[in-house]
């Protein structure tokens, strides 16, 4: 009996390895699906799709092919718990992309660092995030998306020094993300000696913001700062038009949101926000690619990504984690992430060329040269400076 089966093993592993591959790579993939952050999921989830198919159609990584084991967090921190132990203990991922939401990112990816599973969050941007856990001999969480440390100077950069508004409001949802945004704002505004006229919260799903835009407006603000995302965003555009009273946004990544830009139409215009990719016809053959390949496949709104950053950083994940697993030759997470903190070829994604992306030391991918600033205009993200259009190599 013992016999037979094992001669069957080796038939069926011999059957399994004449295909075009030799055997499948199993990778997580969770974010919000559906709800307010969806725009953001989805998004980043046809990027890794994208991206799984072109290396696939090119052979797989070392001859085996990329599974994704795809699944909707809600943006809900509890799912986000129950999908990372699902994935761990029955999917047996040998790593996962994604975490578009900072909080569901910190109660989660515990689960992967105490497996010694690689996490690679392409969108959430929480300074934190990977920095969770100080005091482990491996850290297992990687990003490719720009933290909060690097937008917040930015934003405040663009409202005081460049354009010398000082008297700022932030306005902050009440999540991991805004709060730990708006820490990081003041902190920024610090360095100016700079401390906000107003600082107001907000919770999810609001759609009032009257009481804290005329706070911010007694109070004098010649600016809102936003930490927040899409649908609350627009509530604050349509809010302040609603009064009479218009002072510019500047706010994180999340004001690119088609959730932002079509609710609040033309209350929208002139929002300005740090970006890691902007959907533009004047770019790059390596980004026009990428867009004319995402548009072909998934056939969005009006031809637009509903958010590009999610996109295109998702996309690149998949292109990072398959050029560690290659140099690796390995799917075991203490060698893909030895791998990572050394890579030894560039790998050319659609955000920048990232060349050495990461170290022992520092698992952030995005530094502040690769971030530009964008500012909405007639319902679409346009390069606020020209001159980023052709993005720099790392």
């Amino acid at each position: 009996m013992n016999i037979r089966h094992h001669i069957f093993a080796v038939a069926a592993a011999a059957m399994f390895t004449t295909g075009a591959y030799a055997a499948d790579i199993k990778l997580g993939l969770s974010g919000p699906f559906t709800g307010g952050s969806a725009s953001m999921g989805v998004s980043m989830r046809d990027g890794v799709r994208l991206a799984a198919k072109e290396i696939n159609a090119a052979g797989g990584i070392n001859g085996n092919k990329i599974v994704l084991i795809e699944r909707d967090d809600e943006a809900k921190n509890e799912r986000g718990v129950q999908i990372a132990q699902e994935l761990i203990n029955n999917e047996k991922v040998v790593a996962t992309l994604g975490y578009i939401n900072t909080g569901v990112a910190l109660a989660s990816q515990r689960f992967y660092q105490d497996a010694k599973i690689p996490v690679m969050n392409n969108v959430a941007t929480g300074s934190v995030l990977t920095k969770q856990f100080p005091n482990a001999a491996e850290n297992y969480i990687f990003r490719n998306a720009a933290p909060d440390n690097i937008q917040a100077p930015l934003i405040a950069k663009e409202a005081v020094e460049k354009r010398g508004l000082k008297k700022v409001a932030i306005l902050a949802d009440s999540t991991n993300y805004g709060q730990l945004g708006r820490e990081d704002l003041e902190k920024a505004l610090k360095t100016y000696g700079v401390t906000p006229v107003a600082v107001e919260k907000f919770n999810i799903g609001d759609v009032d913001m009257t009481s804290q835009i005329l706070k911010a407006k007694n109070a004098g603000a010649e600016v809102i700062l936003t930490y927040a995302i899409g649908p609350e965003l627009a509530q604050i555009a349509n809010g302040m038009a609603k009064l009479g009273w218009k002072k510019p946004m500047i706010g994180s990544w999340t004001l690119s949101m088609a959730s932002f830009i079509d609710t609040a139409g033309k209350n929208g215009n002139g929002a300005t926000m740090p970006q890691t990719y902007i959907q533009s016809p004047s770019t790059t053959a390596k980004r026009k690619a990428f867009q004319e390949a995402y548009l072909k496949e998934f056939k969005p709104k009006n031809n637009n990504i509903a958010s590009p950053v999610s996109a295109a950083q998702g996309y690149d994940s998949v292109y990072l984690l398959a050029a560690a697993i290659k140099q690796a030759n390995s799917t075991e997470g203490p060698k893909i992430v030895a791998a990572l903190q050394d890579l030894k070829t560039p790998v050319d994604g659609v955000v920048i060329t990232y060349n050495k992306p990461f170290s022992a030391t520092d698992h952030d991918a995005i530094k502040m040269k690769d971030v530009v600033m964008g500012v909405v205009e007639n319902g679409r993200v346009e390069f606020l400076n020209a001159e980023d259009a052709t993005p720099k190599k790392k």
